[in-house]
């Protein structure tokens, strides 16, 4: 079985690493995160593994999990590239989903292969994520060999691999961050909106839950044309306009959100062809702040 060392065990690395101990994929080895108590959490959390305060510390292994913030991993990858645990022929890959293979060529000059696996998944509780990680897609890209063996080891717990060109990477996590990091920004702009209205947030987001979840059934089940509802998709321009104007009052970050999603409603609307022309044509104007 081939061994497993992780540096920057977060959240992800933690659900990882515990899926393969548990499916018997890797043998863990040393697992290094930024202080020794949260190396220490980290093994404690995946049930295996030898906790390491420090990179030099780390003893040899087959397979890399360079796991820490974006911003550190080619820095991460430096350091290891340094030591003398890093041999030829060993795998060194990262999850993140901005970041190319690319950025581990220092582990290339040392006879390393590489690769990016990026699960398109929130993460926001590792424990929860191990348990639904099942069915989860995963973006691959990087050197065959690199592949060869992480694919199998990502299939083993329930990933579903597709493969992306390394160049398209940061336009492909834009779009998750949009579908995802700013559907939660979106939710927090609607309770905002909520309270302004006189509403506690929490029986705010009790009566939400049921149409954002009907919302999205609606969205995967007939796309998003069709999924379009309210006053944009009726054309229905008073209450558009009057919307406009309360929300200017209550927050202007608030009316700004309200104007460039707007748009894009519009022109869904205008795919749906239940409004008319003329109505949208004064929305879009309304919304873009534009005077005839």
């Amino acid at each position: 079985m081939p061994v497993l060392n992780i540096i920057g065990c977060g959240r992800v690395g933690r659900a990882l690493a515990r899926l393969w101990r548990e499916h018997g994929v890797f043998d863990l080895g040393d697992v290094n995160d930024h202080t020794a108590e949260k190396s220490r959490a980290a093994v404690a959390f995946i049930g295996g593994g030898r906790a390491c305060a420090e990179i030099a510390h780390m003893r040899a292994a087959d397979v890399w999990l360079l796991a820490p913030p974006d911003d550190r991993i080619a820095a991460c990858c430096n350091e290891l590239s340094r030591s003398a645990m890093l041999a030829a022929g060993n795998i060194v890959f990262h999850c993140s989903g901005a970041l190319p293979a690319g950025i581990l060529a220092a582990a290339v000059a040392r006879g390393a292969a590489v690769a990016s696996v990026h699960p398109l998944k929130t993460f926001a509780d590792a424990a929860a994520a191990a348990q639904t990680f099942a069915g989860t897609s995963c973006a691959v890209e990087g050197e065959a060999a690199a592949l060869s063996v992480l694919k199998p080891a990502f299939e083993r717990i329930g990933a579903n691999l597709f493969q992306i060109d390394a160049s398209a990477k940061t336009l492909y996590h834009a779009a998750s961050v949009l579908v995802c990091n700013d559907l939660t920004a979106l939710l927090e702009t609607g309770a905002r909106c909520f309270e302004a209205a006189g509403l506690p947030r929490a029986d705010a987001m009790r009566m939400v839950e049921p149409l954002l979840r009907e919302t999205l059934d609606n969205v995967f089940r007939l796309g998003t044309t069709a999924a379009l509802t309210g006053p944009v998709a009726r054309g229905d321009v008073e209450v558009v306009k009057r919307q406009l104007a309360a929300l200017s009052l209550a927050d202007p970050r608030l009316d700004a959100v309200y104007r460039s999603l707007g748009v894009i409603a519009a022109g869904l609307a205008a795919a749906q062809g239940g409004a008319s022309a003329a109505a949208l044509q004064q929305i879009t104007a309304l919304l873009k702040n534009e005077r005839h």
